[in-house]
């Protein structure tokens, strides 16, 4: 007589073996109708799943954490049988899960079309609605071949050939359709209601560029038509927000074929990137950290000595000269060490907190590659902090109020952050006592700091475990940024001493640390989060003067010139159109502020000031509008001061 124990620590004694849909049952017929699988003894497992002993069983509904994955599973089974149906030419190969959805790959003679996507998606309902059963079963691997072999389906019969001889095989069928899987999966397929089909694209079989090229349709599925609906939007909001459209609407930057995943910053967009690196470096200044410079090239033989070679080596771009072996460098911090290799450090000289605003360089595949955001050539900003074991925890806790307020002036709350402490992988350099006082020390910053934070088990750089700090935008998409890693071993591997307290050479901890990361995805990232509406400290431009006629042409001019010279970036504008097309355009333009000039305006010396969401602000002296828009600069993207 199995005895059910469930999450609330209630029990349910049965005569008789068992299945999760009875024990949902026996609770109430609310849970039946909601069930879509189960979690028996902590394995995942479908509701006809029979308990015959004593079990700790958890029912997931669509309300659970993992029922979104179990319906998404299942509609990427329910996409399958619908191209099936109408194109039984057609192979399927795999289908996972993935963020936001699902996808299925399939071998077939001719690419998919936009109508054929809405048939697809039509017969998926039309399966849905009839409520398929969703049964399983058990085959041997060689028998599994031997059956996917026997109704055409090639490819699904590779999968299984690479399969352990003696794994047992689960099958999955609804109606005539019967695929591969592990499971759990929905009980019927009425359970599937709320999906949509987002697009087809190539895929090579396997992931392998040798093979040949199968067609992947996209879908997302969600527990509900709320959900789904906010998620069509979020995606509607995105597109309208893509950094490529908006960087060549505000004429920010371009990327062309001859420099793959390079930037080419336009005057405007590089007007952004200086002044968010002239305000880096006056931070870091203010916080203690000396910046530097160093080469683009360097010999192989100190990405060997670092590890790096032997980690990243695909990823260098490499040159040939004069019999030597130069790598483009794709980090700083190998060559930050041979700065602080430079004479002999003292203890008394940590920490020494070294800045690079670096030009690096990785070869990136070119089918990853996304605008400005995942580019071959970027910069970081790069600093590296060599301090005692004693100083980690103090150091790192610096460090975090320093990202904090940097976020802020960017717009980005502390509400906004989320933190994660990514452990040792399985591929590292070190000893695992290192890595214990490492991970150890970067906890108990962030505990002492009193901050949420989860952990990301074996997802550590090779050299030591990082925090990492990710960013929420206004869409809710979670972007990674920041980072501090603690590395007991790079300063060793290359020869970095410093004279103890007692006397004796010790070895530096060094502390690896960039807030924005790249600068090129960070204002991607802005790009996007504020809709190409810069704050008015980032904006390219942060105000126009306009005349009405040609009578005002002379004031308009000055008022320029006195805005500028007192370091805000104004421009007029005299161009014989009305004012109100103008007022339109340079709205359109995001401009901050709209100053507009006529025969009243020039008699007493002020200006008429709009902003770009259309608010009024009346007419102002020119200092007055200074001091305003001074004060604008000043409070950067906080909201307030």
């Amino acid at each position: 007589m199995p005895v059910i124990t469930l999450p609330d620590g209630s029990k349910r004694e049965f005569s008789a073996p068992v299945s999760v849909f009875d024990v949902a049952a026996d609770i109430g017929p609310g849970l039946a109708k909601a069930a879509l699988a189960g979690v028996a003894d902590g394995k995942e497992v479908d509701t006809s799943f029979v308990m015959e002993n004593d079990t700790a069983l958890a029912i997931i509904t669509e309300k659970s954490p993992e029922g979104l994955e179990v319906i998404r599973h299942s509609c990427a089974h329910l996409l399958a049988q619908a191209v099936k149906t109408l194109f039984p030419e057609a192979q399927v190969t795999i289908g996972p899960v993935i963020e936001d959805g699902f996808f299925y790959d399939f071998a077939f003679e001719r690419p998919f079309t936009p109508e054929d996507l809405t048939a697809i998606e039509k017969k998926m309902a039309e399966l849905s609605s009839a409520d398929l059963a969703v049964s399983r079963r058990e085959l041997s691997r060689d028998d599994a071949v031997e059956y996917f072999r026997g109704i055409g389906e090639d490819y699904k019969a590779e999968i299984i050939e690479s399969i352990p001889s003696d794994e047992a095989l689960s099958l999955y069928k609804q109606g005539d359709f019967e695929d591969l899987c592990r499971g759990p999966h929905v009980p019927s397929t009425g359970k599937l209601k709320y999906f949509k089909l987002m697009k087809v694209a190539g895929a090579y079989w396997r992931g392998d560029s040798n093979n040949e090229m199968l067609q992947r349709i996209y879908g997302t599925a969600w527990s509900s038509k709320k959900e789904l609906k906010a998620y069509l939007f979020r995606l509607e909001e995105a597109e309208k927000r893509d950094h490529r459209k908006l960087g060549k609407k505000f004429d920010l930057f371009h990327m062309q074929d001859e420099a793959p995943g390079m930037v080419f910053w336009h005057p405007k967009g590089w007007s952004v990137y200086k002044t968010i690196e002239q305000y880096m470096s006056q931070q870091q200044n203010q916080n203690g950290y000396q910046e530097i410079k160093t080469p683009q090239l360097v010999d192989i033989s100190l990405w060997e000595k670092s590890g790096h070679a032997d980690k990243f080596g695909d990823d260098m771009f490499m040159l040939n000269t004069e019999d030597r072996k130069l790598a483009v460098k794709p980090m700083n911090c190998p060559c930050h060490v041979q700065v602080f290799n430079q004479g002999l450090r003292s203890y008394r000289d940590l920490p020494l907190r070294l800045a690079e605003f670096g030009s690096c360089h990785r070869n990136e595949p070119s089918g990853s590659l996304h605008g400005i955001m995942r580019v071959r050539g970027f910069v970081q900003d790069d600093a590296h902090i060599f301090c005692t074991e004693d100083g980690i925890q103090e150091e790192v806790a610096s460090f975090i109020e320093f990202l904090h307020e940097v976020y802020k002036d960017f717009g980005f709350e502390q509400d906004s952050l989320i933190y994660k402490l990514s452990t040792r992988p399985e591929k590292r350099v070190g000893s695992d006592s290192d890595w214990d006082r490492a991970e150890k020390a970067l906890a108990e910053a962030l505990d002492a700091k009193q901050l949420p934070w989860d952990e990301l088990p074996g997802e550590g750089a090779f050299y030591g475990p990082k925090i990492e700090f990710s960013l929420k935008d206004c869409l809710g998409r979670v972007w990674q940024c920041g980072t501090i890693q603690v590395d007991f071993s790079m300063p060793g591997r290359l020869d970095a001493q410093y004279v103890a307290e007692d006397g004796s050479r010790q070895v530096p901890v060094m502390l690896h640390r960039a807030i924005l990361g790249s600068f090129e995805r960070f204002i991607g990232i802005l790009i996007e989060n504020c809709e190409g509406a810069f704050p008015t400290w980032l904006a390219p431009q942060q105000a126009v003067i306009m005349n009405i006629t040609d009578n005002q042409s002379d004031y308009v001019q000055k008022v320029a010139k006195t805005l500028q010279n007192k370091g805000f970036r104004a421009n007029s504008d005299l161009r014989n159109e009305k004012i109100g097309f103008k007022i339109r355009e340079h709205t359109i333009q995001k401009i901050p502020y709209l100053l507009v000039v006529g025969d009243k305006e020039v008699e007493n010396g002020t200006v008429a000031v709009r902003t770009r969401k259309g608010d009024d602000l009346g007419t102002m002296s020119l200092e007055a509008f200074a001091d305003h828009l001074a004060a604008d600069v000043a409070r950067r993207g906080r909201l307030s001061l």
